[in-house]
């Protein structure tokens, strides 16, 4: 399949893949989505507050279990061989030189130097004064215990061999204190419950206003948008704009730059408590960072080229999917469905082998992050676990550190997903904010006509969709208040484009329209339409009721919506079960087509507009509802300027003036009679249709 590219702002927009392969960060895209977070900076600040809070929590649970088993699981005493007495009280000679020291009362820069000296010893005991009230137990297990000066001493190998009842009572105080580590860490799991569901709601209550504000805008703006614009895009891309890409920009806010946020803190604050803890473990767990930085750049620009195929192979099935279905008929008429199902499975297959390009990207990445992070953690039990048999750090330290290192790693196995979303963040605002510089329709200089009579002209007019292929050459003809004039030709002539000028949809290149003698570039627009109704050959029917599709708006009173009704001749909505309250399914696709044209009847009636325009208005209905139509059409079209496009040249023979077209060109004026006199394109015309026996109906009441 060809691509069909242009290219703006720096990116390339593949036309059927709908995908937009720019840079995976865009700072001028983010800036122009943070303005959509303004208005809620008070909320995301209370946001930002809540992931500190979050972030200090889960640093400071494993430094709970450091101080649970450092100070109260293991045994709080260590020997200490120094020629004088430390400073702290706390202590009791075992000789001249040695003495019991409480280490969780001696500071970290003490208990170094001594662990450098070699004075402190590797082992840790449990010392029961013999003047306490846990001397018996000691008495009761010598086993366990040696009798010193002033106590009994036990250590850690020795106390295993204490009955537990005894040692409970011995250890009654470290056993408090376990429990009140306990009890902390129970409240700080419950904070950050409580934290973590008000900020999740914040977030998402933020996510939430910044969707619909963006969905508000992009539709809004879609509104004012040229109907030239609706020519070129298909509807589906701009129904994903409004809904798949505005849900994309969401999860990167509520999940992506949330965790950005957290991350970094949570990476500031381990980094810290571990070098904090030993230093030169910290380097150890650093020196791995080279690696994981280049596994992550390459698995970046790996991911980000199959993220990108995926993509496009998706948008192509999709595509194939839509066209296929909504062409089911044409597929099963003409028995196509071997052929489809071939393509099908050929675009299939190309997103089967995309998928699992990108799934072996992630396979491969996600257990080399999973290995690196469980290598990090064999490097703190072999450096760590040596220093804790040499007393350089303490078995709580050492856990704690273990705990660390895991949650160092966690934000690195969150990089493909964090990625992805950052790529169809940046693809799906770039999309989005392509389509709100769209420029809007130009809606005038704000003029408007203090009573509209409704003469139509046009001078030397010409148009083009596309530059130099011009589509009307000069056109001039005008049409008085309350005259009737029909346009007529051959197709592809120039007369739908007629219509659509008149109603401003595109904008002329040379010549002039004028209502009323102002050109209706002047008249403010949606003044203008209001006083034009437009009949078209296809009807567009909105979900909802009758009542509502006739007026359109709710301040026309249902009285004159019946009145038109009835007066447009469409009698068979009272037999409907529910009447103008009968709900319309899709498109009105359980109405006729000659029901529908009524009902479109109806609506340019109760809209009372100074000009009528009908686009081969009875062009797809049969001969009796068309004979319904033209029994009204004299009563609607009077005392209003109507403009009629009609390829049925029975239904305009009574029109005041025919205006004829021949390849963008106006080659012949007049009425019925004045045209087929001078016997030219307009009496061919005429007599082709009356040739093939299929032009017998009257006009607007008028004897055949």
């Amino acid at each position: 399949m060809a691509f069909a590219a242009g290219r703006k702002g720096g990116v390339f927009l593949t036309h059927d893949s709908d995908e937009i392969l720019g840079k995976a960060f865009d700072l001028r895209l983010m800036r122009q989505l943070l303005r959509f977070l303004v208005p809620y900076k008070g909320l995301l600040l209370v946001c930002v507050v809540l992931i500190l809070v979050l972030t200090g929590i889960q640093i400071g649970i494993p430094y709970l279990s450091k101080l649970a088993i450092d100070n109260y699981m293991i045994p709080p005493l260590g020997i200490v061989s120094l020629s004088e007495p430390p400073s702290s009280a706390d202590f009791i000679s075992l000789g001249d030189k040695r003495y019991l020291i409480d280490l969780r009362l001696i500071d970290r820069e003490a208990r170094e130097a001594w662990e450098a000296m070699g004075v402190l010893s590797r082992e840790r005991y449990l010392f029961v004064a013999e003047d306490s009230s846990h001397a018996s137990i000691a008495i009761r297990n010598q086993q366990a215990f040696t009798q010193v000066g002033g106590g009994y001493l036990a250590d850690q190998e020795s106390l295993r061999k204490v009955p537990s009842r005894d040692l409970i009572v011995l250890r009654d105080s470290a056993i408090a204190g376990v429990v009140r580590i306990a009890s902390l860490f129970a409240f700080a799991l419950l904070a950050r419950f409580l934290f973590g569901a008000f900020q999740v709601y914040l977030l998402q209550l933020v996510g939430q206003k910044v969707m619909y504000d963006m969905r508000q805008q992009i539709f809004a703006h879609v509104l004012r948008l040229p109907v030239s614009y609706f020519d070129r895009t298909p509807v589906g891309r701009l129904v994903t704009r409004v809904t798949n890409d505005v849900a994309a920009i969401n999860e990167m806010f509520t999940s992506m730059l949330v965790n950005l946020f957290r991350d970094v803190f949570l990476v500031i604050g381990v980094l810290s408590i571990m070098f904090g803890l030993e230093w030169r473990l910290a380097f150890v767990i650093l020196a791995l960072f080279p690696i994981i930085v280049f596994a992550a750049f390459r698995f970046r620009n790996r991911v980000r080229s199959a993220y990108r195929e995926v993509r496009q192979q998706i948008a192509k099935l999709n595509a194939y999917l839509q066209e296929s279905i909504s062409g089911m008929r044409i597929i099963q008429v003409f028995v196509q469905e071997r052929k489809a199902n071939k393509r099908f499975a050929a675009i299939n297959r190309d997103k089967y082998l995309a998928s699992m390009k990108q799934m072996v990207i992630f396979a491969v990445f996600r257990p080399l992050m999973s290995f690196l992070s469980s290598f990090a953690v064999a490097l703190v039990i072999w450096y760590g676990g040596r220093n804790v048999l040499g007393g350089g750090l303490s078995l709580g330290a050492l856990t704690a550190f273990i705990q660390y290192v895991r949650m160092l790693f966690n934000p690195i196995l969150e990089l493909s997903q964090g990625y992805n979303i950052l790529q169809g963040a940046m693809a799906a605002a770039e999309r989005i904010f392509l389509l709100l510089e769209e420029p809007e329709e130009k809606h005038g200089t704000g003029k408007t006509l203090a009573r509209c009579r409704g003469k139509i002209e046009f001078r030397d007019v010409w148009f083009a969709y596309n530059e130099g292929e011009w589509v009307l050459r000069g056109v001039s003809f005008s049409a008085a208040p309350g005259e009737r004039v029909a346009i007529v030709g051959f197709t592809g002539s120039g007369k739908t484009t007629i219509i659509r000028i008149l109603l401003r949809m595109y904008p002329i290149q040379k010549g002039e329209i004028l209502l009323d003698g102002v050109p209706i570039e002047e008249i403010e627009l949606s003044f203008l339409r209001s006083q034009m109704a437009v009949v078209l050959q296809d009807v567009f029917l909105f979900s909802g009721d009758i009542m509502d599709n006739i007026r359109l708006r709710t301040d026309i009173p249902e009285e004159e919506v019946v009145s038109a009704a009835r007066f447009v001749s469409a009698h068979f909505v009272e037999n409907l079960p529910d009447k103008y309250h009968t709900e319309v399914k899709e498109r009105g696709v359980t109405l006729s087509i000659g029901q529908r044209q009524l009902l479109s009847f109806a609506r340019a009636v109760v809209f009372n507009p100074r000009v009528l325009v009908l686009d081969e208005a009875t062009a797809s209905i049969d001969s009796h509802t068309e004979s319904l139509i033209q029994k009204s059409l004299g009563k609607i079209m009077s005392g209003r300027t109507s403009i009629v496009v009609a390829h049925r040249l029975s239904t305009i023979r009574e029109s005041n003036k025919i205006v004829v077209l021949h390849e963008g060109r106006i080659v012949e004026q007049g009425s019925h009679r004045e045209l087929l006199a001078q016997d030219c394109l307009y009496a061919t015309l005429h007599n082709l249709q009356f040739a093939e026996g299929g032009e017998n109906v009257p006009a607007y009441g008028a004897n055949p």
